[in-house]
């Protein structure tokens, strides 16, 4: 006989398994723990089977028969169930472990560790945010470039047309890292070259009147927080740095002795030599009673880790000073490059080297630490000595170009 609903839910546990039969081959298994199973019974090619169909109550009875239906209909046109489910499972893993996001994930954590850690957040959260919420569930060599199109046009459509370009870039890794690994054929991204019109670029705040870095030596000279990030602040004008670099800085690349320090930047993939100006090493050598017992010139609360990357940022503000429209961390190599070659008349290549910027010779070497080490040494010391001149408010003569005599 059939089964009711009645009969099914109150089927009780026993000291053994027992079946509670339906119609066409389903029954009820029922547990001695009391879990109750919906199995099928059939035969494909002269065997006998057993399909599993769920599990009640999450399976009603009426789930169960219309699931036993459809595993009839497939032994009808001379498929085996069980053999047809295995497959399925098999192409849906397939399709789960080539998605857009399973593979978008594994790109970045292949980069990881090539990249700051910063700069992996930030693409993961903007990925997760305005990508993977649309591509993520799609299988990678399906997503095609209008679908890609439509997710940059709805990060576009609310203004932010930069972080659009960003997502066209990471999404292109993804897929090239994909391409890499067996996953794709193809990258649709450059498909889509000019489909989002070029986002207009904003240089970082800075301060390159004399005048006014003056104004500023002076407020950093007075600052009222922390001995390590004053030093911080009177040291990253004077090296120049990216902000990542100058609070990352340990101390086993310093040379105190020779003016020296030497690191590799993880942007560029290349070494690095800044010369310290006489007053840099004095305020280092001060501060390395402080913290010369750790691994990190400026490290944060934690000792074992580097201060904050917005430590300066907040240090500026908390001067006063507007980190959106007058000065940020990263506005002293602006400051610098700037004043070192319209006020001290040093040559744009010297200034150039020195803040680690790719400038192709005459040999096409793209970066050499130590190429015009000499003057560079030079132009850090006239560049110290000029800022404790604007500093104590003196009057700054453009010294002459001691390289067109």
């Amino acid at each position: 006989m059939a089964l009711s609903d009645t009969a099914v839910r109150s089927a009780k546990p026993a000291d053994k398994a027992y079946k509670l039969s339906d119609e066409k081959g389903l029954f009820l298994l029922v547990h001695p723990n009391g879990s109750k199973y919906w199995r099928q019974k059939f035969r494909f090619d002269g065997k006998e089977k057993i399909l599993a169909l769920g599990v009640y109550p999450d399976t009603s009875l009426k789930e169960a028969r219309e699931r036993r239906d459809e595993a009839r209909k497939q032994l009808a046109n001379g498929i085996d169930p069980s053999q047809h489910r295995k497959v399925t499972k098999a192409i849906r893993e397939t399709i789960v472990a080539n998605s857009f996001e399973v593979i978008c994930r594994e790109w970045l954590e292949y980069k990881r560790s090539n990249i700051e850690e910063a700069q992996y957040k930030k693409a993961l959260a903007r990925l997760e945010k305005d990508v993977m919420p649309w591509l993520g569930n799609r299988p990678i060599s399906e997503i095609s470039a209008p679908e890609i199109l439509s997710v940059l046009r709805r990060i576009d459509a609310r203004g932010a047309r930069y972080t659009a370009h960003k997502a066209k870039s990471e999404i292109s890794q993804c897929f090239r890292y994909a391409i890499a690994t067996g996953r794709a054929e193809r990258d649709p991204c450059p498909d889509l070259k000019g489909a989002i019109p070029a986002a207009k670029t904003e240089n970082l705040p800075s301060i390159t009147n004399p005048k006014d870095v003056g104004e500023l030596l002076r407020a950093i000279d007075g600052f009222k927080g922390t001995f390590v990030v004053k030093c911080a602040l009177e040291i990253a004008p004077r090296v120049f740095v990216r902000p990542g670099e100058l609070r990352k800085a340990t101390w086993s690349g310093f040379d105190l002795d020779k003016g020296e320090w030497r690191y590799f930047i993880t942007k560029t993939k290349t070494e690095h030599l800044v010369p310290l100006a006489s007053q840099v090493v004095a305020t280092l050598r001060e501060l390395h009673a402080l913290t010369g017992r750790g691994d990190y010139v400026f490290p944060g609360r934690d000792p074992k880790r580097p201060m904050s990357d917005a430590a300066i940022n907040a240090a500026l503000r908390r001067m006063g000073y507007d980190t959106k429209t007058e000065i940020t961390g990263h506005g002293f190599r602006a400051m610098a490059r700037t004043i070192l070659h319209e006020e001290l008349h040093q040559k744009p290549e010297v200034i150039e080297h020195q803040l680690a910027h790719s400038v192709a010779d005459s040999l096409g070497t793209a970066y050499n630490r130590t190429k015009f080490l000499k003057e560079r040494k030079a132009m850090m010391q006239l560049w110290a000595d000029y800022l404790d001149k604007l500093k104590v408010g003196a009057e700054i003569i453009p010294l002459q170009d001691v390289n067109a005599a």
